[in-house]
């Protein structure tokens, strides 16, 4: 038996998936009232819980082989970062201190790229020099500082702890959708006329998902894998969503210091509406500035990682937003 933290989000869904795929019995960790739209069609156990209510974990590891913790609150904005500290760092805690008790033999935790160290004009790894000051908004602070509680958990109580780093994953089942998920959806419905100077690392979430159960099989306890797939320009991922479409990718690229103005603005406007995340925020403006390049180098030699194309990858969210009424 193996419990997927997450399993009703984008990649803790897929990984759900997975496992179920080889065989495995799945349970779920889900609170109550959260949307299951990506479990609805699944044969896995669902047990009600909270990462913030330590004392609903216990039956949810109890008897479990493994444990996937994928959920995280993924936002570049909000209005209580308090919350979301409690959430990625104190969740974090409680479910590998959960799984610790229960005697489970192996924990698979998913971390991001976003608290790695970035290259300037090249490609960063595992090893690439990183500190809290780099990171920039209350979501990569969170996921760093997770990273140091989840580490201080394998280093004094010898939790087996495997971390993943996924970059940036694309494909179907973004339900939400995730930031990325939303430039996507923006791009391919023709609303957005302009783009900055800024790159990703684009993975198909199948193999992200794909490469968290090879980290169960294969990885080394408190070792970190960058899980990704192709680096990509924002103008030529916007290019090939246009080709997948069927459309022309915007054109106009603009400054950084053209879009900052307009992210205030959009921050502001959502705080006073009560409306959801911005699409343009001040943190991903900063985040913009800098290519986030990454190589899977790690993974494919040690856990035997591989990706398909980012074109794929770009081509199966496209058509999944357009199958289930995204882009209008």
């Amino acid at each position: 038996m193996y419990l997927v933290t997450g399993a009703t989000g984008f990649v803790g869904s897929a990984v759900t998936r997975q496992l179920l795929a080889r065989g495995e019995n799945v349970r779920v960790l889900s609170r109550a009232g959260s949307d299951q739209t990506n479990i609805r069609d699944l044969h896995v156990e669902v047990v009600e819980g909270d990462l913030l209510k330590p004392e609903t974990l216990r039956s949810a590891v109890e008897g479990c082989d493994g444990v996937f913790h994928v959920a995280a609150d993924y936002r570049l904005w909000t209005r209580n970062p308090e919350t979301m500290f409690r959430t990625n760092v104190d969740g974090s805690r409680a479910i590998v201190r959960a799984a610790l008790s229960a005697g489970v033999g192996r924990i698979v935790y998913t971390s991001s790229v976003a608290v790695l160290g970035n290259v300037p004009g090249g490609v960063a790894d595992e090893d690439t020099p990183v500190t809290y000051a780099d990171m920039i908004g209350p979501y990569k602070q969170s996921k760093f500082r997770a990273d140091e509680a989840v580490r201080q958990l394998i280093e004094e109580k010898g939790a087996p702890v495997v971390i993943v780093n996924p970059s940036t994953p694309i494909g179907p089942r973004d339900v939400k959708p995730t930031p990325t998920g939303r430039v996507i959806v923006e791009a391919a419905s023709g609303k957005m006329p302009a783009y900055v100077d800024t790159g990703l690392n684009v993975a198909h979430v199948d193999d992200v998902a794909a490469g968290h159960l090879l980290a169960l099989d294969k990885g080394s306890i408190g070792e970190s894998y960058i899980l990704g797939g192709d680096d990509m320009p924002l103008a030529d991922i916007l290019a090939v969503v246009a080709r997948h479409t069927s459309s022309r990718p915007p054109f106009v690229k603009l400054p950084h210091s053209a879009i900052m103005p307009i992210a205030h603005l959009a921050e502001m406007w959502t705080s006073i509406t009560g409306g959801d995340e911005p699409f343009v925020t001040v943190d991903g403006v900063r985040m913009a500035r800098k290519k986030m390049f990454f190589s899977s180098a790690k993974a494919e030699r040690e856990l035997g990682y591989s990706h398909r194309s980012a074109d794929q990858a770009l081509g199966d969210a496209v058509t999944w937003f357009n199958d289930n009424g995204y882009l209008r």
